[in-house]
């Protein structure tokens, strides 16, 4: 499976190192927290925590940027 490399804060990376479970990794958490599809558990979930700072939405927007352009791109043409 190809991998992505991303920029965190140092306080996202502690909060997804505490979510982590032995024997998964940071990916697994990620969807775990955040299952593809249900953009109504993300928004819950980050209602639920502080807000975000600058730098850290402005990751998240680039992630979604790339993650959209990534999935049109590996759609098949029918």
């Amino acid at each position: 499976m190809p991998s992505i490399t991303i920029t965190i804060s140092e306080e996202a990376y502690k909060v997804l190192k505490a979510a982590k479970k032995e024997n998964e990794s940071f990916s697994d958490v990620i969807l775990r927290i955040f299952p593809r599809g249900d953009p109504r558990r993300i928004l819950a979930y980050l209602q639920d925590h502080r807000p975000l700072d600058d730098e850290t939405a402005e990751s998240i927007r680039q992630a979604n940027k790339e993650l959209r352009r990534n999935f049109k791109a590996s759609v098949p043409e029918i």
